[in-house]
C-alpha cells in the first residue's frame, strides 16, 4: 500500500504477516491431512462393520449397507447426516415405486417410467439430491433377478440402507467427531483475514502499481466464501451448540459476502489510478482509515475465534476516521482544477466505498453479537 501514513505500520505487518503465513500454511497442511487419515479411517471402519453385521444377520446382499455407509460418512457430522436423509428417503421412494411398478407393464416401459416419476416426485418435495439415489434403488428392485416374492428385495434393500446409515452416523458421532459448526467458526475467521489482504492489495493499487497477488486473493476469497457456504448448510444438521450460534454463523456468512461484493467494487474503482496525483494528497487521513478498517477486519477475526462480539476494536473509531477523510477531500475542493476529473471521481467513489466497507464491518461484530444475545455494545 503506498500510503504515506501507513508506511511503517505496513512493513511491520509485512514481515509479521510472511512469518504468520507460512506457520499458518504448514499448520493447515498438517491438520488437513490429519483430516484425511481420520476420514479415511473412520470410513474404513463404517464399511467393515456394516459387512460384518449383514453377515451377522444372514443378509445375502449386505454389501448395499457397506456401500451406504461409504457413501453418506462425510468429512463432518453435519454433511453426514444431510447424506444420510437423502440416501434413506431415496431409498424409500425409489423401494416404493419400484416394488409398486413391478405389477403394471412390463420391461422396459414400466422401469422407464417408474425412474421418470421418482425424479419427478423427488423434485416436487425439494429432495433433488434423493432422486439418482431413488432411481438406482428402482433399477435394483425391477432389473436385478432375485428368487423369493417380489417384495423381499426392496425390504432387504431398505433394511441395508438403513443398517449403513446408522452405522456411518455412530462412527461420526462418537469415532473423533468433526463437527461442521466448529470447522466454520475457524473458517470464518480466516475468510475474514483473508479479505483484509484482498482489502490491503486493492489498496497498494490506489495511486501506484497494482499488486502481484491481487488476482490470487480475489480468487482464494472466491473460494473460501463458497467452502464456507457449504459448512453453513451442513451445520445446520447438527445440534446448535449453544444459544445463537446458528444465527450468529449465518450473520457473519452474510457479511462475509456483502464485503467481499464491496471489496470487489473498490478494486473497480481504483482500477487505472497508477498515476493518479490526488490520492496523495488525501493523506495522511486515507492511510490513518485504510490502516483501521484493516484492524478492524482483524478485530473481528478475533472475535470470531473467541465467539464473543461485544468489545469494539480499542482506539477506533471508523466514523471519526471517515469524518476526517471527507475533511480532507473538502479542503482540497478548491484545488480540485490542478488534477483531472478521473483522478477526481475515482477518489469520491473509493471514499464511497472505504464508507461501506467500514460500516459492513461494524455492522457485521454488534449484528452478530446481538445474534448470539450478548448485551449491547459499542
Amino acid at each position: 500500500m503506498r500510503l504515506k501514513a501507513n508506511k511503517t505500520w505496513s512493513q511491520q505487518q509485512l514481515v509479521v504477516k510472511l512469518i504468520d503465513a507460512r506457520q499458518n500454511r504448514r499448520g493447515l497442511l498438517s491438520w488437513e491431512r490429519r483430516r484425511l487419515l481420520i476420514h479415511a479411517a473412520k470410513t474404513a471402519a463404517a464399511a467393515g462393520l456394516c459387512w460384518a453385521l449383514a453377515r451377522f444377520f444372514g443378509l445375502h446382499d449386505g454389501y448395499w449397507a457397506a456401500i451406504s455407509a461409504i457413501i453418506v460418512l462425510q468429512s463432518n457430522f453435519g454433511a453426514t447426516m444431510s447424506a444420510s436423509r437423502d440416501r434413506l428417503l431415496g431409498t424409500l421412494i425409489g423401494a416404493a415405486l419400484g416394488f409398486s411398478f413391478t405389477f403394471v407393464g412390463a420391461l422396459p416401459w414400466n422401469f422407464m417410467l417408474a425412474v421418470l416419476l421418482a425424479v419427478i416426485v423427488c423434485g416436487l418435495l425439494g429432495l433433488r439430491s434423493s432422486s439418482r439415489l431413488a432411481g438406482v434403488t428402482i433399477a435394483i428392485v425391477m432389473l436385478v433377478e432375485s428368487k423369493g416374492s417380489y417384495w423381499l428385495l426392496p425390504l432387504h434393500r431398505v433394511i441395508e440402507v438403513i443398517m449403513g446409515i446408522v452405522v456411518a452416523i455412530v462412527v461420526a458421532t462418537l469415532v473423533v467427531p468433526d463437527r461442521a459448526r466448529l470447522r466454520l467458526q475457524d473458517g470464518l475467521a480466516q475468510e475474514f483475514l483473508l479479505l483484509c489482504a484482498y482489502f490491503e492489495a486493492i489498496l497498494q493499487g490506489f495511486g501506484g502499481p497494482p499488486a502481484e497477488n491481487l488476482a490470487t486473493l480475489h480468487g482464494d476469497a472466491l473460494k473460501i466464501l463458497a467452502s464456507n457456504r457449504e459448512l453453513l448448510e451442513a451445520s445446520r444438521n447438527e445440534p446448535s451448540g449453544g444459544p445463537g450460534w446458528r444465527e450468529g454463523l449465518g450473520t457473519l456468512s452474510q457479511f462475509g459476502r456483502s464485503i467481499f461484493d464491496a471489496l470487489v467494487a473498490l478494486e473497480f474503482s481504483v482500477r487505472g489510478s497508477n498515476e493518479d496525483g490526488y490520492a496523495q494528497q488525501l493523506e495522511p487521513a486515507l492511510g490513518k482509515l485504510a490502516a483501521d478498517i484493516a484492524f478492524g477486519f482483524h478485530h473481528v477475526a478475533g472475535r470470531i475465534h473467541k465467539w464473543s462480539f461485544n468489545i469494539p476494536p480499542p482506539g477506533i473509531v471508523l466514523e471519526e476516521d471517515i469524518a476526517n477523510l471527507e475533511e480532507r477531500i473538502n479542503t482540497l475542493r478548491p484545488k480540485g482544477i490542478e488534477f483531472s476529473q478521473g483522478e477526481i471521481l475515482r477518489a469520491y467513489a473509493v471514499l464511497l466505498h472505504l464508507k461501506q466497507i467500514a460500516r459492513l464491518l461494524r455492522a457485521s461484530r454488534v449484528e452478530t453479537s446481538h445474534a448470539v444475545g450478548e448485551a449491547e455494545s459499542g
